[in-house]
């Protein structure tokens, strides 16, 4: 690795740091920002349940105050008819357009330090004399107290569900109060019909119910009126008063006199309506929104950390390919000029004086053979890589005698070359099955490894072995080639790019041996192309050897084979 290398190596390494610091610094601000806007997220949430609570309680109260002023005749209403039947009349008026809001109507009427109690027979639309509820004592003695004198204003009975309804009058002690119509809310369809009703209007979202609601009446000491579901609410996101009659615009519809105050706790109303989010709470709902926002920012700025990683990574690895590609290129500049100078020097010898020395002629010729072939070798591997480029690694596959291939393939070798100190150890098992291969590709794929075992692996030892034998697997028959040699071996970590196109060892390069990088390559795709497998085995400083699968041809091409020999 050269100086220009690994100056932008450590250039882009810091430039991963930097980016590694700006990205930690972006999480903390991120986690603030984010902090801040779950917390605003939270009082948006709350605000906006708040105002949706208190239209729920606008209308809850102005459909029981609208009710009640329905109920109610004007002054002239009872001269003409008489209070009884005027008040029959309003409820009969109000019950068409009406449920069934409340299970009990009375008419209380002040007579002479007494007061008289008449019940509304709600079917009938009459009023009947009946004697007072038992749970209806306070509201009793309420009255009694304000027929005698100014007493408790409206709206300050303890029973949460009754109302108390005034009617005023001229009297011989002034303008007073002269009856009260009294109702009682029905408790059953507040439950079923009116509260459900208006939770789903206000606090609904896509028709459900994302909210756990309870009433309670606070002048009973938090007795629940009304639960959407088992649980009580301990903790409430929000709360509204419920049940804040308006007397005021009651007793106004006639130019009456302006009500007495009410007391301070009317105007919270009787009720109180709790709500909490189904999730458990609105901090919940923030506190996970928060935590999604985290960790897709956290994810985001992972990308993008793992992105500008695989760019740093990619570009090195381009680098290093354009590094391989230059030295390819210089080698193989190289390779084509020694051979090339070698053949001009001989023609020009072969020009001259020698000319007429045929020992001299047949030196020469043979040199320039020599050379001619590599540079054939060299052109053919150049070319059978681009062809592999483009996708055309081997052609037409016939059945093919492993034996022959292996034979041919060593006539055609440096074992050819060099000479006869060499050692060739070969073990063909008998009866090897065919293989459906091409038979330039796979014999071009063989003699690269036994000439990668001559150049490199004998070196002390002149030997090498070739070896096939039958084996099988799980992919089935197949044939194993192995081609070992005795010589210094491949070092560990460059076992795993020895198959890489342009690499070349260290041992390769600095003893100046001559390749391209390109034919275990070559091999590679050859033997895959076959749908065999290849893998090296190597101990350092001992000994190498390539072991190629190729799997063996179906048993109808066998037959066909043996058939074929047969009648030959």
């Amino acid at each position: 690795m050269n100086m220009d290398t690994i100056r932008q190596a450590r250039l882009s390494w810091l430039f991963v740091g930097l980016l590694a610091i700006l990205c930690v610094v972006l999480v903390i601000i991120q986690n603030h920002w984010t902090s801040e806007v779950s917390r605003a997220e939270q009082e948006r949430l709350r605000s906006g349940l708040q105002n949706d609570l208190n239209r729920l309680s606008r209308d809850f109260n102005n459909e029981i105050t609208n009710s009640c002023t329905a109920l109610l005749p004007t002054s002239s209403d009872v001269e003409q008819q008489g209070a009884e039947a005027a008040y029959a009349s309003h409820y009969a008026r109000w019950k068409e357009s009406h449920d069934r809001m409340f299970s009990r109507i009375a008419l209380v009427v002040p007579r002479a330090g007494t007061l008289d109690f008449l019940l509304l027979d709600l079917n009938a639309n009459r009023f009947l004399p009946a004697e007072w509820p038992d749970s209806w004592s306070s509201m009793r003695d309420r009255l009694l107290s304000r027929a005698s004198g100014p007493g408790p204003p409206p709206f300050a009975a303890i029973e949460s569900s009754l109302i108390d309804l005034p009617r005023f009058g001229s009297t011989e002690s002034g303008f007073r109060e002269k009856e009260w119509l009294v109702v009682e809310l029905d408790l059953d369809y507040v439950r079923t019909a009116m509260l459900p009703d208006l939770l789903q209007r206000h606090l609904a979202s896509g028709g459900k119910l994302d909210y756990q609601a309870e009433v309670i009446s606070g002048a009973e000491g938090a007795r629940p009126i009304y639960q959407s579901n088992s649980e009580r609410i301990t903790k409430a996101d929000a709360s509204v008063p419920l049940m804040d009659v308006n007397y005021g615009r009651i007793m106004r519809r006639e130019g009456g006199p302006t009500p007495p105050p009410s007391p301070p706790d009317t105007a919270q109303g009787r009720w109180r309506l709790l709500v909490r989010h189904q999730a458990g709470s609105l901090e919940t709902i923030a506190a996970r929104a928060r935590w999604r926002n985290l960790a897709i920012s956290a994810g985001i700025l992972m990308l993008i950390m793992a992105t500008v990683a695989a760019l740093v990574r990619f570009s090195r690895q381009a680098q290093q390919l354009a590094d391989l590609q230059m030295n390819f290129v210089a080698g193989v500049s190289h390779e084509l000029r020694t051979p090339l100078t070698v053949i001009r020097t001989a023609a020009f010898n072969l020009r001259g004086k020698l000319a007429g020395r045929p020992d001299q002629v047949e030196r020469y010729g043979k040199l320039i053979q020599e050379e001619s072939e590599k540079l054939a070798a060299m052109v053919e591997q150049v070319l059978q890589f681009a062809s592999t480029k483009a996708g055309h690694v081997i052609r037409q596959r016939q059945p093919i005698s492993v034996e022959s291939l292996i034979t041919a393939g060593l006539r055609s070798t440096r074992v050819v070359l060099a000479g006869p100190n060499l050692v060739v150890e070969q073990h063909l098992e008998e009866g090897l099955p065919m293989v459906l291969a091409d038979e330039v590709a796979l014999k071009h794929a063989l003699q690269n490894l036994v000439d990668n075992a001559v150049k490199y692996g004998t070196e002390g030892s002149n030997w090498i072995g070739i070896s096939a034998a039958a084996v099988s697997d799980e992919n089935g028959a197949a044939v194993e080639i192995r081609v070992a040699d005795r010589g210094p071996g491949i070092p560990l970590d460059e076992q795993p790019h020895i198959f890489d196109p342009f690499f070349r060892g260290r041992r390769a390069v600095q003893d100046q041996v001559h390749g391209t990088g390109l034919g275990l390559n070559l091999v590679k795709k050859i033997v895959e192309a076959h749908g065999g497998t290849i893998h090296v085995r190597s101990e350092p400083m001992q000994a190498t050897e390539f072991v190629v699968r190729i799997p063996a041809a179906p048993p109808e091409f066998q037959d066909e084979f043996a058939h074929t020999i047969g009648r030959g």
